[in-house]
């Protein structure tokens, strides 16, 4: 038996007009042809489906299964239907996220916070990129941005530039390096380095100072939160490395002290990785342009 999506709809409105003329209205085809189609439907299932001496038109057993299957199918196209609608105008979608950066959260939250209010129903979740290999699997459609200071050169790839940012050296007031205008590379020789448990090529302090120089720390600390690495740095237990959006609360804090890398300063950049034939999607174009505007308040405040 072959049943199709318009049989559905016509026992449905058949039973709800309670006639074929008023369902032909309904449906836009002639009573003729309605007529045609439920005929041959019968004659697929080899049973009537109407009692047709009853006025108005009633269904038979037989029919009001079909009716119940039309009840429960037809809701779920229509709610596809119009999913795949919302698709086409770009107002749905999903939102699936890849971060190689474990200090990020401190600004993505209030960008995905302002992000939920403008765009309820795109499907938006967080991964923590270290865990995997998140170009990759962006490239794989898994995920569908990776927030990276890392640009590569990948086929079907865009890194779209976010936000300049600066590492900043972060000791407790207490310690002698709080009494320096900016720090170096040779600093950090004789200290406890406190860092998040990241691979060393991605942290700064390591990439773009220590290792370069071939300064190795006296001891590496790793912790999870930012509060507890500041918590450790105020207690004098070791120095860090954080970026400017994390540093914005202890910067007038009398118990730390927070410096240049270099007396120039380090200055890193942020970038929003995409696929190519995603990065012009309403909602991930208003993603990007949050992702530029937000963490700047952050390093102002």
């Amino acid at each position: 038996m072959h049943i199709e999506f318009r049989h559905l709809r016509t026992i449905k409105a058949i039973h709800e007009a309670g006639g074929l003329a008023r369902a032909a209205e309904q449906l836009h085809i002639t009573q003729s042809a309605l007529s045609h189609q439920i005929k041959g439907l019968e004659d697929q299932a080899g049973v009537e489906l109407f009692a047709r001496r009853s006025k108005p038109l009633k269904l038979s057993a037989a029919g009001q299964r079909l009716l119940r299957l039309a009840e429960r199918i037809l809701p779920e196209i229509e709610a596809l239907e119009e999913e795949f609608k919302g698709l086409r105008a770009g107002k749905t979608g999903r939102l699936h996220i890849a971060i190689e950066c474990h200090a990020c959260f401190e600004w993505l939250f209030p960008v995905l916070e302002h992000f939920r209010k403008a765009w309820p129903d795109v499907d938006v979740d967080i991964r923590p990129g270290l865990a995997f290999d998140a170009l990759p699997a962006l490239q794989k459609e898994e995920v569908d941005v990776v927030i990276s200071s890392d640009p590569e050169d990948l086929p079907g790839v865009e890194f779209v530039p976010l936000f300049d940012y600066a590492p900043v050296f972060v000791a407790s007031s207490q310690h002698p390096l709080a009494q320096k205008a900016f720090v170096e590379a040779e600093d950090f020789r004789g200290e406890t380095l406190i860092t998040y448990p990241v691979e060393r090529s991605r942290l700064d302090v390591f990439s773009q100072l220590l290792s370069p120089a071939k300064v190795e720390p006296a001891h590496v600390r790793q912790v999870e939160l930012t509060a507890v690495i500041l918590l450790l740095v105020a207690s004098n237990r070791g120095v860090a490395v954080l970026p400017d959006w994390v540093v914005r609360e202890v910067k007038y804090h009398s118990d730390y002290v927070t410096r240049p890398i270099t007396e120039g300063g380090l200055t890193r950049r942020l970038y929003a990785a995409v696929r190519s034939e995603d990065a012009s999607k309403p909602f991930v174009a208003h993603f990007i342009r949050l992702a530029r505007t937000e963490p700047l308040k952050l390093q102002r405040s």
